[in-house]
């Protein structure tokens, strides 16, 4: 797993930069009410894709909530005043405070079906009725577009998937939730190459494959023996679902 007080000051660079905060913040938006006025984002990371959704709505109000101390204090820099260090399975708000409650690249964070459970119950709880919650969901298959390198991949060892779109419906109607659509959009900038997907095995990316162990190296191996070494392969599309708490 990446330390992400250590993937802060690199991590918007290697993920897309301000392209994919656009598409992100733009498909969340599309789901989120337009009487909205109070967006809480949940796991915001540096905050540039929520400083987004401030921007693109006059009169909405938005709240940041990170659990990593670099990516917070970033996040503040962007949204002074508006940025909160806080567990996504403890949020520090009362009940019913936000009319919308986002949490884009979280759920395949956590270590498991309990911790996923509590985040999305989190999530429910500081919605008002009539709210939406709005998350990412099969992250890690977003990222197979059916390349060469994705070939070399598809034998590692599997890994459990926390955001499983099916699983993370049935949270969400454990918590009273019930669905309301859904969006896609472009990971711009993310599509891998082999040298960086070597980069990214060799510094814990993917979980199943522990940087040092000789399994790791087997892929890189295999890795560095593809061509275009350099060559982007086609970018991710991620996949949002909104769920709306009933009045």
């Amino acid at each position: 797993m990446l330390d992400y007080d250590e993937e802060a000051a690199r991590y918007d660079a290697l993920r897309g930069g301000e392209p994919r905060a656009a598409a992100a913040a733009a498909a969340v938006l599309s789901l989120v009410p337009e009487q909205a006025r109070d967006l809480l984002d949940v796991a915001c990371g540096t905050g540039i894709v929520t400083r987004r959704f401030a921007a693109a709505r006059a009169g909405l109000r938005v709240t940041g909530v990170d659990l990593a101390p670099a990516m917070t204090r970033r996040a503040a820099a962007h949204l002074p005043g508006a940025v909160v260090r806080a567990d996504s399975r403890r949020l520090p708000f009362a009940d019913g405070r936000f009319d919308a409650v986002v949490s884009v690249w979280l759920l395949h964070l956590l270590s498991g079906p309990g911790d996923v459970r509590a985040a999305v119950g989190e999530c429910a709880r500081v919605l008002r009725p009539g709210g939406v919650y709005v998350t990412t969901v099969d992250k890690g298959a977003s990222h197979n577009v059916g390349s060469d390198i994705d070939a070399v991949l598809a034998a590692r060892p599997r890994s459990p998937v926390p955001d499983a779109a099916a699983d993370v419906e049935a949270r969400a109607a454990e918590h009273g939730l019930v669905p309301a659509g859904r969006a896609r959009f472009r990971g711009h900038g993310q599509g891998r190459s082999p040298r960086s997907t070597i980069a990214d095995l060799r510094r814990g990316w993917f979980v199943t494959l522990p940087p040092g162990e000789p399994i790791a190296e087997r892929f890189a191996a295999r890795l560095a023996r593809l061509p275009d070494q350099e060559r982007p392969r086609p970018d991710p599309v991620f996949t949002l679902r909104a769920f709306r708490k009933p009045l």
